[in-house]
C-alpha cells in the first residue's frame, strides 16, 4: 500500500510506520505543517482533537533524531499522564521499524512511578523524552535528565496546560535548553494568558490554524433527554440499559459527582469504572489498562478524559450534567464518532439548562429530542416546540394591532369593533400561515 507521506523525504522506517497505521494520506494539520517542521521552524498548531496533530510532530521529530548520538534530542510534554503515556505509546508504535543500527530510545517520564529508580536508569540519556512537566522538572532539578542538548520541544494541549498550572515548569524546562530551541505548541484554543510565554520564546513562529469543517465529527448523532420530575440517576440507568451501548462515557462536571453517578450506578447492577482526579496513580494506570480491554462497558468521567486521551471503542458519550465551560460540549463528544465510526451524544438537561443549550446550538450543534417511553427512546419533537407556537402567536398579535389601527375619532361601541377587526385579522393570518 502506497501512501502519501512519501512526498515529504521522511526516513523510510517512518514510511513502513505509516503504512503500519494505515494512513493513507495526511490531514490537513499535517499537511500543512510538517514540511516546516522538518525544516526545523517553530510553530504553533491551532486544532482540535482528531485531526491528527500528534503524528503532525511526531513524524518530523522522529525523522530529524540521529540515532549514532545518545542525548536528548527532543521533549514531548503533556498536561496528564494517560496522554503522556499515549504519545509515548504512538512513538514506540514508529520506532519498533527502526534498523537494529538505526534505533532510537525513547522514555516517559511521568508522576506514580518510582522516581529513584529512574533516576538509576538514566545513567543512559534517551533521545526522546516525553512525560509531564512537573517530573520533568524534577528529573532535571536532580540533575539526572539532562535536557540542555535537546533541539526540540514540544507543548502538548498547551491550553490545558495553562489551566492545570503547568506553564511554569514548561518555563523552566525550556530556559534550560539551547537559544535556537525549535518550540511546537499544539493546543485547541490559545487563550490570552498563553502568549506572553509564547512571545517568550517564540520570535516569528508558523501559525497554522485549522479550523473545523464541522464543530463535531459529522457522524455523531447529538441527543436531548429531559429530566422532568424524573429521577435522574434511575433515568441514567434506564437509558444505559436500553442503549445497552458497546462502551460509553458518562460525564459530570465534580469528582464528588463522578463518585456519586458510579456509585449509583453499581447498586443497580451495572460494571462502571471511573477516571477522575482522585484516583492515584496506580489506580489511574489500572483502570485506563482495564478500560482498553474493554472490562467494563460504562465509564464514569470528569472533563480530565475529554481532552486528549484516546479511549478506542467509544459508541456513546453520556452528558449527564452540561458542562461549566461549553467548549468541553465539544471536547466530551469527541471521544465517539471517531475514525470512520458513528457515534452518539446523549445530553440530560432541565429547564435551567436551556441557555447553555442555545449557546451550544450556535456552534452548529442540532439536537434532536428524545424520551424514555415504555422502555424504549423516542423522538418526541422540538425542546422549544411551546416557545415558537408562543412566539409566532406573539408576532401576529403585533402585525394585528399595527395593520387594525385605531379610529381617530371615538365612536360608541369603537372598543368592541376594534377587537373584532383585529381578531378577524389574526384568523386570517393563520389561515395563510397553514396554506
Amino acid at each position: 500500500m502506497n501512501t502519501q507521506f512519501e512526498k515529504f523525504n521522511v526516513k523510510p522506517f517512518i514510511l513502513e510506520a505509516v503504512k503500519e497505521l494505515r494512513f493513507q494520506k495526511p490531514t490537513e494539520v499535517q499537511e500543512r505543517m510538517i514540511p516546516s517542521l522538518l525544516n526545523g521552524e517553530s510553530a504553533i498548531g491551532q486544532s482540535q482533537t482528531g485531526t491528527g496533530k500528534t503524528h503532525a510532530y511526531l513524524i518530523p521529530i522522529l525523522s530529524k533524531i540521529d540515532p549514532s548520538v545518545q542525548e536528548v534530542q527532543a521533549v514531548i510534554t503533556a498536561p496528564t499522564r494517560e496522554l503522556a503515556n499515549q504519545i509515548y505509546q504512538e512513538v514506540l508504535k514508529m520506532t519498533k521499524f527502526c534498523a537494529p543500527e538505526e534505533e532510537i530510545t525513547a522514555r516517559c517520564y511521568i508522576g506514580g512511578t518510582d522516581k529513584q529508580r529512574t533516576i538509576d536508569r538514566l545513567k543512559q540519556q534517551p533521545q526522546i523524552v516525553v512525560g509531564t512537566p512537573g517530573r520533568i522538572k524534577d528529573l532535571m532539578s536532580e540533575k539526572a535528565l539532562q535536557v540542555y542538548t535537546a533541539k526540540t520541544i514540544v507543548v502538548d494541549e498547551a491550553d490545558l496546560m495553562l489551566e492545570m498550572g503547568f506553564i511554569e515548569d514548561i518555563d523552566k524546562i525550556a530556559s534550560a535548553m539551547p537559544k535556537d530551541l525549535q518550540i511546537l505548541v499544539f493546543s485547541a484554543t490559545i487563550p490570552e494568558k498563553l502568549k506572553p510565554f509564547l512571545r517568550k520564546y517564540m520570535e516569528n513562529p508558523k501559525y497554522t490554524h485549522v479550523a473545523p469543517k464541522q464543530v463535531t465529527a459529522a457522524k455523531i448523532n447529538h441527543l436531548l433527554i429531559p429530566v422532568k420530575s424524573k429521577n435522574k440517576m434511575k433515568l441514567l440507568h434506564d437509558v444505559l440499559v436500553q442503549l445497552n451501548p458497546f462502551l460509553a462515557i458518562v460525564f459530570t462536571n465534580t469528582k464528588k459527582k463522578a463518585d456519586e453517578v458510579a456509585d449509583s450506578l453499581l447498586e443497580q447492577g451495572l460494571k462502571v469504572g471511573r477516571i477522575h482526579g482522585d484516583l492515584n496513580p496506580r489506580e489511574r494506570k489500572k483502570m485506563m489498562k482495564q478500560i482498553n480491554e474493554l472490562d467494563y462497558q460504562f465509564v464514569v468521567a470528569t472533563d480530565l478524559a475529554a481532552r486528549g486521551i484516546d479511549i478506542e471503542g467509544v459508541s456513546h458519550v453520556i452528558n449527564f450534567e452540561i458542562p461549566t465551560d461549553l467548549d468541553f460540549y465539544v471536547h466530551r463528544v469527541g471521544r465517539t464518532g471517531r475514525a470512520e465510526y458513528s457515534g452518539k451524544a446523549i445530553t440530560f438537561y432541565e429547564p435551567t439548562d436551556e441557555n447553555a443549550l442555545s449557546q451550544i446550538e450556535k456552534l452548529g450543534i442540532t439536537f434532536t429530542q428524545m424520551d424514555l417511553k415504555g422502555g424504549e427512546l423516542v423522538e418526541i419533537g422540538a425542546r422549544n416546540k411551546r416557545q415558537n407556537r408562543q412566539k409566532k402567536v406573539n408576532e401576529i398579535d403585533v402585525a394585528a394591532k399595527t395593520a387594525v389601527k385605531k379610529s381617530e375619532k371615538v365612536k360608541p361601541g369603537y372598543k368592541k369593533k376594534h377587537k373584532y377587526e383585529v381578531e378577524q385579522f389574526k384568523k386570517r393570518q393563520r389561515r395563510l400561515k397553514k396554506r
